[in-house]
């Protein structure tokens, strides 16, 4: 009897394990392997301790955050505190006149702790296009990215240049659907062989019409400027922002695996909040730091202003949106990861968490970014002339 019931049981097993290859879904087994290895359903911002990383120094020159006079002076209403808790907030802090005007930290995170970024390092990513181009490694934003991935396939692989994939127009056949594990998205986030996925992947639509977001285009772009500089996108960032930034603490960045070494470009670079921070100063200060020019400034201006007509809310990297009137840039990531930017107020939020909110109806913002926003001015507001 017990022979009759687990002989068939196998085939159908077998059957199914057969069809999920056949099917190319066989990095189920891998999603599978990490649901039990974490114990949960959905990425989260300690996935680092589950994945393959490369390690990234600290700044060799590593510079603190100044002080604000007030820092810290000013307590949290109730209402952020309520804020806080329902989404499992592990960092906030608020950047007043390039000083750290607040800071606080949740579920033992400290100053030192990292955090995934997801797709906050996006930004970063297209940021170094412009570096690339400024040293002569990239023609311009219109060079093709057929010229470093010549494997690169579909009806339009020849026309999609580096500002398309900088800008979310690649026109990439790629879904990004968090929710159906069976999509593209989730299969890279616990692909193994990134490079060799990727090179599956067509180019079906005319690039450079609208903006369509997609981690692809950011990975893409990413082994584009490899391709074209000779070295990892971990090194570039590096040597174009973290080391000339002061970045304090060290870094990692989750990578496919020990034999490829990839790095997951789209996502996954793991930080402290005051290291995020840099970034919304910089793009504030027109891509200067500490005096110096990292960033031209003539990008830094078109990176925070729509490229298409229809597709106001995104420029090279950065989302864009108002709050109350107030205008903002933004870096972006899963379950909530923010860094704000308000230029006329000389304002830099950042929150980091667990959990987000849904985007807002007819939006592409998600509703938790107004209300940590307001909560922010709203402790601001007795200091907002200083």
């Amino acid at each position: 009897m017990i022979k009759k019931i687990i002989q068939p049981t196998i085939f159908i097993l077998l059957g199914i394990v057969a069809l999920l290859f056949a099917t190319g879904n066989g990095f189920v087994f891998q999603l599978t392997t990490k649901v039990l290895e974490t114990g949960r359903t959905t990425a989260g911002i300690d996935d680092y301790l589950f994945f393959d990383n490369i390690e990234i120094p600290p700044s060799e020159q590593p510079q603190a955050w100044p002080l604000h006079k007030d820092f810290n002076a000013t307590p949290s209403p109730a209402s952020l505190s309520s804020l806080h808790e329902e989404l499992g907030t592990v960092a906030f802090l608020i950047v007043k006149n390039d000083s750290l005007w607040h800071e606080q930290y949740f579920d033992g995170y400290d100053v030192g702790s990292k955090s995934n970024s997801f797709s906050v390092i996006k930004t970063i990513v297209a940021a170094a296009l412009s570096k690339a181009i400024d040293a002569g490694h990239v023609e311009s934003e219109e060079q093709k990215v057929i010229d470093f991935l010549p494997w690169l396939t579909g009806d339009y692989a020849n026309e999609v240049d580096m500002g398309d994939l900088a800008s979310m127009s690649s026109g990439l056949k790629w879904n990004e659907n968090y929710d159906n594990l069976l999509t593209i998205t989730p299969r890279t986030y616990v692909e193994k062989d990134l490079e060799g996925l990727m090179k599956t992947i067509p180019i079906t639509s005319a690039p450079g019409q609208k903006f369509v977001y997609q981690s692809g285009s950011t990975q893409l772009l990413a082994m584009a400027l490899e391709q074209a500089t000779g070295y990892t996108i971990s090194t570039l960032l590096y040597e174009y922002f973290w080391n000339p930034m002061g970045v304090e603490h060290p870094t990692s960045w989750i990578i496919d695996s020990k034999t490829n070494g990839m790095e997951k470009a789209y996502c996954c670079w793991n930080a402290n909040a005051r290291d995020f921070a840099r970034f919304g100063k910089l793009f504030k200060n027109h891509g200067v730091w500490a005096g110096e020019q990292l960033i031209d400034s003539t990008f830094t201006a078109k990176a925070v202003r729509p490229r298409f007509e229809k597709g106001q809310q995104y420029g090279y990297g950065w989302w864009l949106g108002d709050v109350d009137g107030k205008l903002f840039f933004s870096m972006r990531g899963h379950l909530g990861q923010y860094v704000i930017v308000f230029p006329e107020d000389d304002v830099v939020i950042v929150r980091l968490g667990h959990r987000g909110m849904p985007d807002l109806p007819n939006s592409d913002t998600p509703a938790d970014l107004p209300l940590f926003v307001r909560e922010a001015f709203q402790m601001l507001a007795p200091d907002n002339e200083t």
